[in-house]
């Protein structure tokens, strides 16, 4: 089951060229049916269970230790679903007069293929082609059918994309030559000891690649030209589930193949996050564009992830994953709603728009859930952004309690810069040139009407997504130093004030890099 939902969207594309009169109905269809694939999948998972599960396991090139190797778990299984969900909504909110359809809605089948494939890829190798596979499918998505500077924003997130893939490949490699497993299986790798300068060197590499994916400031200015420029479907997927590559892979491939390097570099992590939390949310106010508002606020949102994980408790993990589910619907919404403005307008600039929230002649359905979802996103109860964030800070507090509350700090600028938006764009009077909107279709509303639905299921009842993955997040946090997970004290210098965690600073992770052996650990 797992291999049809990875290839079904590709045979999908396939179709449209064979009948391209109907690539929008034969798009609908075949992500339609993934999706319900996916929420089988779900079904029959057995969530109390901690390995991988539906393994699928085919030699393919045994001298390249490259096996097609596939497994779902709690870790994977929610992501595979948000994605699933988020192609069907694209599809869904795609212009009926959109130009080159046919490419249109296969590059879209193609972006589907390769993010499931990373999600339940248990190779490195295998991994990693699924991962530059939706490289050049997003390019010419950004730069056909992008805005005025659509070519500019494609090339720029073309090269830091492929500059993380090459960054994660150089690390793989690496990392199999000096354990020599033979093999890239995600088992075999996990399964060998090196020496803990060689683990820190790898996970260095490893965090740097996917600190691009997510991304993390200073490596973030790809970000807010992509999710810009892009067209209201492809920045829903951009912002809603590529990013969560670069999540996803800090868990699986960071936290889970190098526990002993990550109780090193956790503090550090947590720096980053503070700052990126801080900077984001910030830079956020400053905007005038209603879209690239949204885009720096996804900055400072992911960073919450990045802190959860960084402190490793088995709450702060359950937070990340969630705080990644949460995302994504939400972002993907307000990209949605955004866009919709757009359509109807003319514009997104927030110096022109006014009264959007009139009953009679503006937009009432697009403000009430913009609303609705920027409450969502500030962390009001009772929504999913609201669990994500309380499980994440919650977590979090042990380890570093003082980055944690800065990064519960920006959460207040969150409102700061949805505050601004509302009261801009959906109050006052209409303008002049905006008196006569145009009426959002029926079609238009559905995938708004769903994502909202979700955020306020997933804010009420969150043990829907927690009861399946709890126990993978367990099993990760139980890979750690029991040192970290125990909050031992150790009396060496930490680079985040009030950390509490068993971590090295700079000068114990420099004697580290020289001998190999922490300072204060056994060897």
């Amino acid at each position: 089951m797992l291999s049809a939902i990875i290839w079904l969207p590709l045979l999908g594309a396939i179709w449209i060229g064979i009948l391209p009169r109907f690539s929008r109905s034969i798009a609908l269809i075949t992500v339609g049916v993934t999706l319900m694939l996916a929420i089988a999948i779900a079904t029959m998972f057995n969530y109390q269970d901690v390995g991988l599960q539906f393994v699928e396991h085919i030699v393919w090139v045994e001298p390249l230790g490259l096996d097609y190797q596939l497994g779902i778990d709690g870790l994977s299984l929610p992501l595979i679903i948000l994605n699933s969900l988020l192609v069907v909504l694209s599809v869904q909110a795609t212009a009926k007069d959109v130009e080159r359809p046919r490419l249109f809605h296969a590059l879209l089948l193609l972006v589907s293929t390769a993010i499931t494939g990373a999600f339940l890829a248990q190779n490195l190798l295998l991994f990693f082609l699924f991962y530059e596979l939706e490289l050049i499918p997003l390019y010419l998505l950004i730069a056909i059918w992008g805005g005025e500077k659509r070519g500019y924003a494609a090339t720029k997130f073309l090269i830091y994309q492929a500059l993380s893939g090459i960054i994660l490949l150089a690390g793989f490699l690496s990392w199999a030559w000096f354990a020599k497993t033979g093999d890239f299986n995600y088992e075999s790798l996990a399964a060998t000891h090196l020496p803990a300068n060689l683990q820190l060197l790898f996970l260095s590499i490893i965090l740097l690649g996917f600190g691009i994916k997510m991304p993390l400031v200073p490596f973030h200015t790809w970000l807010p030209d992509a999710y810009v420029e892009a067209s209201t479907p492809v920045s829903m997927l951009l912002g809603g589930i590529v990013s969560k590559l670069g999540t996803y892979g800090l868990i699986r491939f960071g936290l889970g193949l190098f526990p002993d390097a990550w109780a090193i570099v956790a503090p550090w992590l947590a720096l980053i996050a503070v700052f990126t939390a801080v900077y984001g949310s910030t830079i956020a106010i400053a905007q005038t564009d209603i879209k690239k508002t949204i885009a720096y606020s996804s900055v400072a949102h992911l960073s919450y992830v990045l802190l959860a994980t960084a402190a490793g408790t088995p709450l702060s993990l359950l937070g990340a994953v969630y705080q990644m589910v949460a995302h994504g619907l939400i972002l993907a919404l307000l990209f949605n709603l955004v866009g919709i403005i757009e359509a109807k307008t003319g514009t997104r600039e927030l110096n022109q728009l006014h009264g959007l929230l009139n009953p009679q002649r503006g937009l009432p359905f697009v403000g009430a859930m913009l609303i609705l979802t920027m409450m969502a996103s500030a962390g009001i109860p009772g929504m999913a952004g609201f669990i994500g964030e309380f499980l994440s800070f919650q977590g979090s507090y042990a380890a570093f309690p003082i980055g944690t509350l800065i990064c519960l700090a920006s959460t207040g600028l969150t409102s700061v810069y949805f505050i601004i938006i509302i009261n801009r764009a959906l109050f006052g009077k209409l303008t002049q040139d905006l008196i006569y909107l145009p009426k959002v279709a029926s079609y238009e509303r559905v995938p708004a009407i769903v994502l909202a639905a979700l955020i306020i299921l997933l804010g009420v009842r969150p043990n829907i997504l927690i009861s399946h993955t709890q126990v993978t997040t367990d099993e990760f946090v139980a890979t750690l130093p029991s040192a970290t997970t125990q909050i031992a004290k150790l009396e060496v210098k930490n680079p985040l004030p009030g950390a509490k965690s068993a971590v090295l600073g700079f000068p114990q992770v420099k004697h580290l890099f020289k001998t190999g052996v922490p300072v204060g650990r056994g060897g």
